[in-house]
């Protein structure tokens, strides 16, 4: 049976991890509350309102195209797209083509940074696995333009870094709602987390600073990652109703 992503993949190996897959979306939520199209999920009142919720959700689904036989993955993205043009129906007008390019390209971005940040550096061959596994992704959803490789997300990535990001009313109410549905020291460590894995022009944005705690603690924290004595400090970072989420989140390959 044929699987929609080699067992073989590094992106297995990313996506099948709890807390690289929790920090990919801590590194997403700061760049995705800057996004020039976030309008688009204040129109469902979906985000805003339940913004953690949102997050397992969107894990879900990408865990289940990552991880299922072919066909069922191919099924769920057509899914995903009925939805998208519901909403786009329902406005009246369409998410552009750059809109949904956006999304694929952070998840591109912080599946590697969060992989070396918790592992180690990846190869430019596993970069590129990566890479053309978010463009089949891309192609199934009628996203035009996508990347062939690396080399070529890398300089898309970067321009539209400049074009497609702004500090709005919509950022700073969105950072306000992560607060409020984290507590105040969880949303401590969600800044953090994202001071270590943003990009120069998402923290600037932002103005988030330099790292501060969790710098100090990552070195201990890789080390105690090898025995897996650190599932109970994940747990300790979401609050107690998704706990049984994050529980479903790890996946043997």
């Amino acid at each position: 049976m044929k699987t929609f992503v080699e067992n073989t993949s590094i992106v297995k190996k990313i996506w099948s991890t709890t807390d690289i897959t929790l920090f990919i979306f801590a590194g997403a939520s700061a760049e995705f509350a800057l996004n020039k199209q976030v309008d688009w999920l204040y129109f469902t009142g979906k985000l805003p309102g339940d913004p953690i919720g949102r997050l397992f959700s969107t894990v879900k689904y990408a865990q289940y195209i990552l991880f299922k036989e072919e066909k069922e993955a191919i099924a769920s993205i057509e899914k995903i797209n009925a939805v998208h043009q519901h909403v786009e129906s329902a406005r009246g007008f369409n998410i552009t083509n750059e809109g949904y390019q956006d999304v694929l390209y952070m998840l591109i971005y912080y599946s590697i940074a969060s992989f070396e940040l918790l592992q180690r550096k990846l190869t430019s061959e596993e970069k590129d696995d990566v890479v053309s596994t978010f463009t089949r992704i891309g192609h199934h959803m009628h996203i035009r333009n996508m990347p062939s490789d690396y080399g070529e997300w890398e300089k898309t990535y970067k321009r539209q870094l400049t074009l497609n990001l702004s500090n709005s009313s919509f950022t700073r109410d969105l950072f306000q709602q992560y607060k409020k549905h984290l507590g105040a020291v969880r949303y401590f460590l969600l800044l953090d987390i994202q001071r270590m894995l943003v990009s120069k022009q998402v923290n600037h944005l932002l103005e988030l600073g330099r790292p501060q705690l969790v710098q100090l603690l990552i070195p201990a924290y890789r080390l105690i990652r090898k025995y897996s004595w650190h599932k109970q400090l994940i747990l300790m970072m979401v609050p107690r109703k998704f706990k049984e989420q994050v529980k479903a989140m790890d996946r043997p390959i």
